[in-house]
């Protein structure tokens, strides 16, 4: 049995939510939470949001202990693109790209 939330087009990229994913995976879900709310990173504040919905459909959805939950698997893709341009010198142009992460925690119970 496993509770899962998923988070699309979350705007920050998904090297920086690849960064602190690594400090939570396999991590008991009070302790992932912990982890996050103390963690200076821009991605925390998406992840928090994530691991608090995982958590709620665990106890709501699947009727699991919520103290027994761990963070199973947790993995980020690409979302689209968004490509600006910022005007430089001599009338150039340059590309800027504002990248979009969707974001994956899976939650599950600890056998004991």
């Amino acid at each position: 049995m496993e509770a899962r939330a998923t988070l699309r087009y979350a705007r920050i990229s998904p090297r920086k939510v690849q960064i602190v994913l690594d400090l939570i995976r396999n991590k008991d879900a009070d302790k992932a939470m912990a982890i996050l709310r103390f963690t200076p990173k821009a991605a925390c504040e998406y992840l928090e949001k994530s691991l608090k919905s995982a958590i709620a459909n665990a106890e709501n959805n699947h009727q699991m202990d919520v103290s027994k939950l761990y963070v199973a698997e947790c993995f980020v893709g690409p979302g689209p693109i968004l490509k600006r341009i910022r005007a430089k010198d001599h009338g150039r142009a340059h590309r800027i790209l504002k990248r979009t992460s969707h974001v994956t925690l899976v939650l599950r119970e600890r056998e004991d």
